[in-house]
């Protein structure tokens, strides 16, 4: 017995219509399916990366904040992989997403940096 991949990220968001725009204009997730459950007053968007079902995009009334800084315990970060990492620093600031300063993994010695989502998840693009 073995997990065989992972299946989606659920995120619930404060602003749909604005983390909507961020997933898709600006990181570039295709729509597969958008539904509003009235009986929730929720949105459930599905996200796809390259051909694969990544994320689940969910708004709720009035969901609570999840702190993140200080460092709380749990999920820490999502991490993509991209090619061109000096790019996407460009790409995100004609967004008006500011990064933090690259870093170098100690181990691999690739490069990475951090941003956040409009609802301060932190999100990780590292260098492949």
């Amino acid at each position: 017995m073995k997990i065989e991949r992972l299946h989606h990220i659920a995120i619930i968001c404060s602003n749909y219509n604005k983390s909507k725009h961020f997933y898709t204009h600006i990181l570039g997730f295709k729509v597969e399916q958008e539904v509003y459950r009235e009986n929730r007053q929720s949105y459930k968007l599905d996200l796809s990366l390259n051909g694969t079902y990544l994320i689940e995009l969910f708004s709720f009334p009035n969901p609570p904040n999840r702190p993140s800084y200080p460092e709380a315990s749990g999920l820490r970060h999502l991490a993509f992989g991209v090619k061109d990492l000096d790019a996407w620093i460009v790409h995100l600031q004609e967004h008006n997403v500011i990064a933090e300063p690259i870093r170098i993994d100690d181990f691999t010695n690739k490069r990475f940096f951090f941003f956040n989502d409009p609802d301060n998840l932190p999100i990780e693009l590292y260098e492949i």
